[in-house]
């Protein structure tokens, strides 16, 4: 699995950071890009990525600001032109599908794939025998959800030593008995697969939040998950501002974090009053209260392997 940040900024673009959007790698799970916000000029950022567009297959929107929608509807249309042709499903607070919906028909715009808007509420939005995500409402200005993605268990590894004692041949037989199924040999005999497999593995456990304030729905989304993606529109001198704004400074996602009992934090959505040379000042201060901290810039992708979180040079 694999994060890429295509917009970091908080508010209006700038030369440093483009508005909120984070992509989902899903592709080794056979379950394409998963896109989470869809700022201005999102589309523009792909540009400069190996991420193609007909391979989105989901976007999740955290709330209807634009700097977290105003890219989407170029970005849709785009992706009929560019040969997207599988199913599309947009999830966001009510009023998505309104907004969506009109600005594609005032501009005739054609699609050539299905496009689904489906607008939620908390509780579970998606589920299949690979992931389920949930939402719940997070402390913003204007209703604002945060997401969960959880993967479900995976395969036992397959016991080497005792397939080969067993005499079960390579090929298919291997992939049935990994995927749980129980098979038979050439000579009749039953191999059953809880015989050569070990304990089911843990998947991984996300939490992609939207512009919040410190809540409780915030840690309840966190509770023990990998990756946290927190905003961090602000630093600690300027706690006011967040607070009135509905957002969070870089110590207040570094508390979520700690609560949580997250194993990492990737902070995202700063403001722009802070400048590259900033940015070490920030990622200090959150780290005096959870070490486990990276700041996102534009472009940077985060890899979660082994069970640790790593940036991608």
């Amino acid at each position: 699995m694999e994060l890429q940040f295509l917009g970091t900024g908080a508010g209006m673009p700038s030369k440093m950071r483009n508005t909120s959007s984070v992509a989902l790698n899903l592709s080794a799970e056979n379950e394409g890009y998963w896109l989470f916000d869809c700022g201005e000029a999102t589309q523009h950022q792909i540009l400069h990525t190996s991420l193609k567009p007909r391979k989105i297959m989901k976007i999740f929107i955290t709330h209807l600001h634009g700097d977290h929608i105003f890219g989407l509807p170029g970005l849709i249309g785009s992706r009929s032109f560019l040969g997207g042709e599988e199913q599309l499903d947009v999830f966001g607070p009510k009023g998505i599908k309104e907004w969506l919906t009109t600005t594609l028909r005032i501009t005739n715009t054609h699609l050539n794939y299905e496009l689904i808007v489906h607008e939620i509420g908390e509780g579970t939005v998606f589920e299949d025998d690979k992931f389920k995500v949930t939402s719940k409402f997070l402390q913003h200005v204007i209703p604002c959800l945060g997401y969960r993605i959880e993967q479900k268990s995976l395969p036992g590894k397959l016991l080497v030593d005792k397939i080969r004692e067993l005499g079960v041949p390579k090929g298919p037989m291997l992939k049935q008995l990994k995927n749980g199924e129980d098979v038979y040999l050439e000579d009749g005999s039953l191999v059953l697969s809880k015989d050569v497999t070990g304990e089911p593995q843990k998947g991984f456990t996300i939490a992609i939040l939207g512009d919040t304030s410190s809540c409780k729905a915030s840690v309840e989304l966190a509770r023990d998950v990998d990756i946290l993606v927190h905003e961090a529109t602000f630093d600690s001198e300027t706690g006011n501002l967040a607070k009135e704004y509905g957002h969070s400074t870089i110590t207040d996602a570094a508390g979520i974090a700690k609560e949580a009992g997250a194993r990492s934090l990737i902070a995202n959505h700063i403001s722009a009053r802070f400048m590259p040379s900033d940015v070490a000042q920030l990622k200090k201060q959150g780290e005096e209260i959870f070490p486990e901290l990276h700041i996102a810039e534009d472009y940077a992708r985060f890899e979660w392997k082994d069970d640790v979180v790593k940036k991608i040079e």
